[in-house]
């Protein structure tokens, strides 16, 4: 009766915990296709570019397709050490509106990428800046339709979550995991509220105005921060501004990472620098690797120990518990096959559930532990230490 008691609180304990992790993701503010406006004020799109030879012509030459009517590009290639720039100068040489800018050196007290921006968005002439990742690349509407929004929704600052493309098996393993967790730990119900502080933004893609932008005093602001959107979105909103974050699936794709090892660099990187500095997030990101660890570890053994026990005479507790297995593996397919189906992939992934949550609750840990020691993470060959 014990291990029936026991196993009735975690079938109770457990689908509530689902319910809730997979409702939490609600992007009422859709972006949807729409023409080029009839006034367009000159928007720059400034892309930071380190090493991103694989990514950067494909990036360019969409930013540079689109129908709005009044654009500059600005790429500022931040040291690279590949074709990267080489590859900006002849894709320049055939178009005039972009601009490729050799940076500077990263002074004392700078991450790369605020730096990186900081220069872009020193000769950029827009009304708007719009900062886009290497990795991102834009329907031919893209701005357009993400201008027309922010206008629509009076922002100042419209941000989006895109398409996530995922290609090799890890990536459909590991990144519908992550994606959740972020859903629970940033709602965009809350960061799109001017009620709340709770503030968030998407580096992949961000539109500001360039006299808001001036006013919180731009990337120099948050310079010695890595994860620079999500720090440049709270200096917009905790100064009055309004900050949007709306879906962008329709007209944005990103690629973030392409084999396990990069996404193991990403997004311990990115657990890391949420955890430090953050007691409270420390916290729940503790809560967060034991429930993956217990999804990776103890969610497939539970039906098995009902089988054991009833094969050693549990009769029918040994049934029910069977059952109370099942219906909880049930909901959890369900769910992580609906998320599946969601980022474009094929549901049946929903039964790697176990390995991905596995994967993400050791870089958890790992994040968590380079916290406590203070080793710091590395990220695109320099070495950083959060404050």
């Amino acid at each position: 009766m014990p291990i029936f008691l026991t196993s009735t609180l975690l079938f109770i304990a457990a689908l509530i915990i689902i319910y809730w992790i997979h409702n939490q993701y609600h992007l009422d503010i859709i972006v949807t296709p729409a023409p080029p406006p009839d006034h367009a004020p000159l928007i720059s799109i400034c892309i930071p570019a380190r090493n991103e030879e694989n990514n950067i012509r494909n990036c360019v030459e969409s930013a540079l397709a689109q129908d709005y009517p009044n654009l500059e590009v600005i790429v500022l290639d931040d040291r690279s050490t590949d074709s990267t720039l080489t590859q900006l100068n002849e894709i320049a040489s055939r178009d005039s509106r972009l601009l490729p800018i050799s940076g500077l050196n990263l002074p004392e007290g700078w991450a790369g990428k605020p730096h990186a921006l900081f220069q872009a968005s020193a000769v950029a002439r827009g009304e708007w800046l719009c900062f886009v990742d290497a990795d991102t690349f834009l329907e031919a509407n893209a701005i357009s339709s993400c201008y027309a929004k922010a206008i629509e929704t009076n922002a100042d600052m419209f941000t989006t979550m895109n398409e996530q493309i995922l290609g090799s098996f890890w990536e459909k393993v590991v990144m519908p995991l992550v994606m959740t967790a972020l859903s629970v730990g940033f709602s965009p119900r809350k960061v799109n509220d001017p009620n709340r502080r709770d503030a968030i933004a998407n580096g992949q893609f961000i539109l500001i105005r360039r006299i808001v932008y001036d006013a919180i005093g731009g990337h120099e602001r948050v310079k010695d921060q890595i994860v620079e959107d999500k720090a440049i979105s709270e200096q917009v909103k905790w100064s009055g501004h309004r900050l949007i974050v709306a879906d962008g699936s329709r007209v944005i794709r990103t690629r973030m990472y392409t084999s396990l090892a990069s996404m193991w660099e990403g997004w311990t990187k990115n657990i890391y620098l949420g955890l430090s500095g953050h007691p409270t997030m420390l916290l729940l990101g503790a809560f967060g690797a034991i429930l993956a660890l217990l999804a990776a570890l103890f969610l497939p053994v539970w039906p098995l120990l009902g089988v054991l026990w009833l094969v050693k005479g549990g009769s029918w507790l040994a049934i029910g518990v069977i059952i109370k297995s099942l219906t909880v593996w049930g909901a959890l397919l369900y769910a992580r096959a609906k998320v599946a189906q969601g980022m474009g992939i094929s549901p049946l992934y929903a039964w790697t559930t176990p390995l991905g949550a596995g994967v993400f609750a050791a870089m958890m840990l790992v994040s968590a532990w380079k916290v406590i020691s203070g080793q710091g993470v590395t990220w695109r060959g320099r070495r950083y230490h959060q404050v």
